[in-house]
């Protein structure tokens, strides 16, 4: 039985906590979306008692952007009541300190790269902005004057990648990465991200070898693959999080649940689920984005669709840590108050709901505008056969060997079980799937026993059992 949680008078005392991967962090399961009344304030509603009431109940990840309008700006005024800010009288160091706030950066470089194709780039600040311009910005912004200043002792504990969308947007960020050099025309992200989490001038951009930032991340919500190859590229182990779209209706699109979140959580990253109400469409909102106040969702749930387990099927996808949800609406009323009933949702264990509960949710999820509530995320696709396969034929002594590499196959709506490797239409071994955290690809030897000519076929098979096939290869006769 699935473990709805009633509309009612709901208090949480402590709430649940993660280990947010590899920062050590605790993290609430409910975090505060920075969007939403935040970002799309209705004229009777004040952002910033949202995130005082957010700090009030022991919420403690905090999520904003470059690209939310006044959302940093409404986190500023906030963090001046609670006492946050360095360098004002009665600072709250330890304070500062028990929460994790994140901002985003929608800027691929950091020096040049204007009118590159397929890159998108954006952010509310000034035109020329590059992406530690939009750091600075975000301290400025919350800890400063909101004009380009911020006192010392500030810092974001996390800065995002936002939205990466294209192949092309994936070369940018890493672009300088390997080699810095300040005289280079172009300079991707990362590299000077790097620079301003480490005190570091390597790319000529931190001149003051400011350290701003203490962890750094991307988000994505659009393509699986693109987001496996962003992790499987960072040899130096830069990224830390990840934010990603993980809703019930995931599986009727290209998912992320078994492509991509398995990939992040080999490499122990904290891992941040988002629209978990699919930006609102699962309600009263249609399925596009949204840029004013009339599209914020001000009620909890619906009669046919509650919002708890919407809340916990994403809170009990593997490997997610916490669940960032933007608030329409709080109230004294418990059971009008989104930020309440969110955080009551979200104390839930990982493993809580079995996958029979997790199919009843999808089912509810699923009838909602015909499944087509994430229109932020690529169709959906089969499960495919493995990439890339190439053969290499290897004589050790007397020993013949087939030495078989490969990319990882993507999974469709169920997650994969294993490689299999057949040799002339039979069978001769099988791999169990793991993640593929690097670049390198898989490699299988097949020891031949002979001189003749063999042909090889991959095939990668789900835990249903359905499996996808690739091109032969073929080992020449010697």
């Amino acid at each position: 039985m699935i473990p709805y949680i009633s509309r009612g008078s709901l208090a949480v005392e402590n709430p649940m906590k993660r280990v947010f991967g590899r920062t050590g962090f605790e993290v609430t399961t409910l975090g505060l979306g920075g969007q939403a009344s935040i970002q799309w304030t209705p004229s009777d509603v004040d952002p910033v008692a949202i995130i005082l009431k957010a700090h009030k109940l022991g919420v403690n990840y905090y999520d904003t952007s470059n690209v939310y309008g006044p959302s940093q700006m409404n986190y500023g005024k906030a963090f001046r009541k609670l006492d946050m800010v360095p360098g004002l009288p009665g600072y709250r160091e330890r304070a500062r300190r028990n929460i994790f706030l994140t901002s985003k950066t929608h800027l691929r470089y950091a020096k040049g790269g204007d009118n590159v194709e397929g890159v998108r780039s954006g952010t509310n600040g000034p035109d020329g902005s590059k992406t530690l311009d939009d750091v600075r910005r975000s301290l400025s912004q919350m800890f400063g004057d909101g004009k380009g200043n911020y006192p010392k002792g500030a810092y974001l504990d996390m800065v995002l990648i936002h939205s990466l969308s294209t192949w092309q947007e994936l070369d940018a960020v890493y672009e300088g990465l390997d080699n810095p050099d300040p005289d280079a025309e172009r300079i991707g992200a990362l590299a000077a991200l790097r620079d301003v989490r480490d005190g570091t001038n390597l790319t000529g951009l931190n001149p003051k070898e400011e350290r701003l930032i203490r962890h750094i991340g991307f988000s994505g919500h659009y393509d699986a693959a693109l987001m496996m190859a962003m992790i499987q590229r960072d040899k130096y182990e830069l990224l830390d999080g990840m934010l990603v779209a993980i809703n019930a209706n995931d599986k009727l699109n290209f998912n992320m649940q078994n492509n991509v979140i398995p990939v992040a959580a080999a490499k122990n990253m904290g891992i941040i689920a988002m629209k978990v109400f699919a930006d609102g469409a699962m309600y009263t909102k249609p399925a596009t984005w949204s840029n004013k106040p009339e599209h914020v969702v001000r009620t909890v749930g619906s009669a046919s669709l509650p919002s708890t387990p919407l809340v916990q099927y994403s809170l009990t996808t593997p490997g997610i840590h916490t669940a960032i949800i933007g608030i329409g609406h709080i109230s004294e009323e418990h059971r009008d108050c989104q930020l309440t009933q969110n955080l009551a949702s979200a104390q839930v264990e990982p493993d809580s709901l079995s996958e029979s509960d997790r199919e009843k949710i999808e089912k509810m999820a699923n009838v909602v505008k015909n499944g087509e509530t994430n229109y932020f995320q690529m169709n959906q696709k089969p499960l495919s056969a493995p990439r890339e396969v190439a053969l290499e034929q290897r004589n050790e002594g007397s020993t013949r060997k087939a030495v078989l590499t490969w990319q990882t196959a993507y999974a469709g709506a169920s997650p994969l079980d294993r490689y299999e490797i057949w040799r002339d239409g039979e069978k001769v071994g099988q791999m169990p799937y793991r993640p593929q955290t690097t670049m390198e690809p898989f490699v299988y030897e097949d020891v031949v026993e002979d001189n003749a000519a063999h042909s090889y076929i991959m095939k990668s098979v789900d835990k249903q059992g359905e499996s996808a096939s690739s091109e032969a290869v073929t080992m020449q006769a010697v």
